[in-house]
């Protein structure tokens, strides 16, 4: 009796050659696992060549203090890394995408009253001291640390640094805007919150926004 043909290997059997676990890996098992569904699988989602993950949402609010407002427009001369106006209720869309250089691009549309939305562009690397890195233009970048508080992924700056010719040079405090953080919540299955702010340990707030967003490849399979 001939025997039976191998059946073939579900892959479901074998979920972590799906998953990227790179942003796992920088908490706590026990602190990964208090996270919702939600937000566990955006961070894990792995995206190979010619693939994205996009979010569309829109902005809720966006504070700038005078000092804030200043340092956004002083940072155009790097790309405009932070918003340029106080926007609030215009629409906003969020595109990640592999960085040739191993880590993710993530690229933010804001809508604006007149012209062209203004355009963010970020990379996190994988790398350095706390193991992430985000690189906003210019050679300027920062160190984050994550951390899980309640339920939701926070992501927060140790260090500013200047690469520039192979040469690599932290930036003292004084001469840094201050603490950035970032969180990342769930709203729903496939929504969640995402809200940042730069607060300056002498001066205080600088800059905060909140945003929420849909995840648009979910909400089209369940559709």
């Amino acid at each position: 009796m001939p025997a039976a043909p191998p059946l073939p290997v579900s892959n479901e059997a074998r979920p972590a050659e799906r998953l990227d676990l790179r942003f796992r890996a920088l908490v706590p098992e026990t602190d990964w696992a208090r996270l919702p569904p939600a937000v566990r699988h955006r961070f894990t989602k792995r995206l190979g060549d010619g693939q994205s993950a996009v979010y569309a949402g829109q902005v809720i609010e966006t504070r700038l203090s005078r000092l804030g407002w200043l340092l956004a427009q002083a940072l155009r001369l790097v790309g405009a890394p932070l918003p340029t106006t106080a926007i609030a209720g215009v629409p906003s869309v969020v595109a990640v995408m592999p960085d040739p250089g191993g880590g993710q691009v993530w690229t933010r549309l804001y809508a604006r009253g007149t012209g062209f939305p203004q355009a963010i562009h970020s990379a996190k690397r994988f790398r350095g001291p706390t193991g992430l890195e985000e690189h906003v233009g210019a050679g300027l970048g920062m160190s984050l640390r994550v951390t899980v508080e309640g339920e939701a992924l926070v992501f927060r700056s140790e260090r500013y640094f200047v690469e520039r010719f192979g040469l690599r040079i932290t930036l003292p405090g004084w001469l840094t805007p201050g603490r950035l953080t970032v969180r990342h919540a769930a709203t729903g299955p496939h929504a969640f919150r995402f809200s940042f702010e730069i607060r300056h340990s002498w001066i205080g707030l600088l800059l905060s926004q909140e945003a929420e967003f849909s995840d648009q490849a979910t909400m089209r399979a369940a559709a």
